[in-house]
């Protein structure tokens, strides 16, 4: 007999998006659901369209270019939000408007400063709206897991009523415990008496660490659609983690008795994409995608695993698309060697792009002895950053003079369109030498919120990894650069946050004159 599915609901542009010091352009956000769509995701949630020109754009843009996935867009249960989702997603091959309200009293008084029944009729009117534009609309009582389980109960016999396909139930604050969110789901399927007319979804999220577990218990319970983002990003401590809740899923079919649609070979890929373009590094023991996820350091658990893998892995690294390292690249590597590992990396290039990977494979092998995986991940992630239609502006030249006995001087040379640009500016040190210099040029009012280092490799030739944090106007924009030179590093890191932040500023003008 057939497993039953367990469909996934990916929220990392919307919900994912909500993290602080989050921000992406509609290119990286169409980025990331293309890779998204490769993985196999059931449902997209690709953003809140009436939230801003921007949000609307990229949500439009993601419907009308991502195919095979359910695309959604949130919506409040305000009949303009549920016009403008439509709107937004009505080019999408499979359309689904999500609408959501509160449903807490806490959050009915303070928040909303409404009533039950204010509450009951703006939800039934909202999904009712949504189902004259499309025929999947799920809807979505918010802080569920505190709310009165009779209103609850009421709110969603009576969204089921008049169309809602999918009932989704959050966990807004992350507040349930496995146990208890097993014993209130399965009231609700008690008490709603057309709860089987609809999908029943959960959506948990992770301020005690326990959304995946959350997730799963309401597998057991009987949910057959899970909302979760990649790497556990979102609002606060995050969401339940994709990785983590598809792996649990597969891992354990002998005891859960379902699957998913995912290509779990796609996940290393995807959890990387988001990290880098996100700007948020992963844990080293975060759990199936984190650097110590199949590593061995006791000499016990190396015997064992050297014996027989089974001894201490439940999961093939392979299963989730973790690189061999088989292959080590050098200087001697041709074209060919080069877009072989690419591909086995998830890499598919055209050959303009092949020519200026390979460009900067070979500058970066001429100061580096042996260029492993994690170097090409770090090489097409600065390529990807280089080539964006976004990057406004480009490094050409740096050269910094430091010292314990020199003023920190750097000269910088940026290209934009076809003109080169030159500055020369002192600052506290050299990386801040660097800032001026660049800032002298950009003329954009910035200040430097988050500085951070880390090594790509180990090795006293590694490449060194720079994340910055900038803000303007009280709107955080995040920076990635790479370079076996920190400066230099430092420097495509800064470029790269102000490329961002012009392409964000410039994308909501014209979102905004569109509207």
């Amino acid at each position: 007999m057939a497993m039953e599915t367990v469909k996934i609901l990916d929220t990392t542009l919307r919900d994912g998006e909500q993290s602080a010091g989050a921000g992406l352009t509609v290119e990286e956000k169409l980025e990331i659901a293309r890779q998204l769509e490769r993985m196999n995701v059931d449902i997209i949630e690709a953003g809140f369209a009436a939230s801003s020109p921007g949000d609307f754009e990229a949500v439009k843009t993601i419907a009308r270019a991502v195919r095979s996935p359910v695309i959604a867009s949130l919506a409040r249960c305000v009949i303009d939000d549920i016009d403008t989702a439509w709107d937004a997603i009505k080019d999408a091959e499979n359309p689904r408007i999500h609408t959501f309200i509160s449903s807490s009293g806490v959050q009915i008084m303070h928040q909303l400063r409404k009533n039950q029944e204010e509450v009951l009729d703006m939800a039934v009117a909202s999904v009712e709206r949504a189902k004259g534009h499309c025929e999947d609309v799920e809807f979505s009582p918010m802080d569920a897991t505190r709310t009165d389980l009779d209103f609850l109960c009421q709110l969603l016999e009576a969204t089921i009523a008049v169309g809602a396909t999918t009932i989704n139930i959050p966990d807004t604050v992350g507040y349930a415990v496995p146990s208890e969110f097993t014993e209130f789901l399965n009231s609700i399927q008690d008490k709603v008496p057309n709860i089987n007319q609809a999908t029943l979804s959960v959506h948990c999220h992770n301020d005690l660490g326990l959304a995946a577990a959350n997730s799963i218990a309401a597998v057991e319970a009987g949910a057959r659609q899970i909302e979760v983002c990649i790497n556990g990003l979102g609002e606060r401590a995050g969401n339940a983690s994709a990785e983590e809740v598809i792996m649990a899923i597969e891992t354990r079919k002998d005891k859960l008795g379902v699957a998913t649609n995912i290509d779990t070979r796609q996940i290393y890929r995807t959890s990387r994409m988001v990290s880098d373009l996100f700007g948020f590094a992963l844990q080293a023991n975060k759990a199936v995608v984190g650097a110590n996820a199949f590593r061995h350091a006791s000499g016990i658990h190396q015997d064992g695993v050297l014996k027989e893998r089974s001894t201490f892995e439940i999961m093939e690294p392979s299963s989730v698309g973790w690189p061999s390292n088989e292959l080590v690249l050098g200087k001697l590597s041709g074209r060919a060697g080069l877009r072989a590992r690419l591909e086995d990396l998830g890499y598919q290039l055209k050959k303009e792009d092949l020519d200026s990977a390979f460009e900067a494979f070979k500058a970066l092998a001429d100061r580096k002895r042996e260029v492993n995986d994690a170097d090409l991940e770090a090489l097409m992630a600065n390529e990807r950053r280089t080539v964006s239609e976004n990057s406004i502006y480009t490094l050409s030249h740096v050269q910094v003079s430091s010292g314990n006995h020199e003023i920190p001087t750097a000269t910088i040379v940026l290209k934009k369109d076809d003109e080169e640009l030159l500055e020369t500016a002192t600052g506290t040190g050299p990386v801040d030498a660097v800032y001026a210099a660049i800032n002298k040029i950009v003329g954009v009012p910035l200040t430097l919120t988050e500085y951070n280092v880390g090594a790509v490799t180990a090795g006293i030739d590694a490449q060194g990894s720079v994340t910055i944090r900038m803000k303007k106007d009280n709107q955080e924009y995040v920076g990635r650069g790479s370079d076996t030179d920190i400066l230099v590093a430092s420097a495509k890191a800064y470029l790269h946050s102000i490329n961002r932040l012009l392409a964000i500023e410039e994308g909501e003008k014209s979102a905004a004159t569109k509207s």
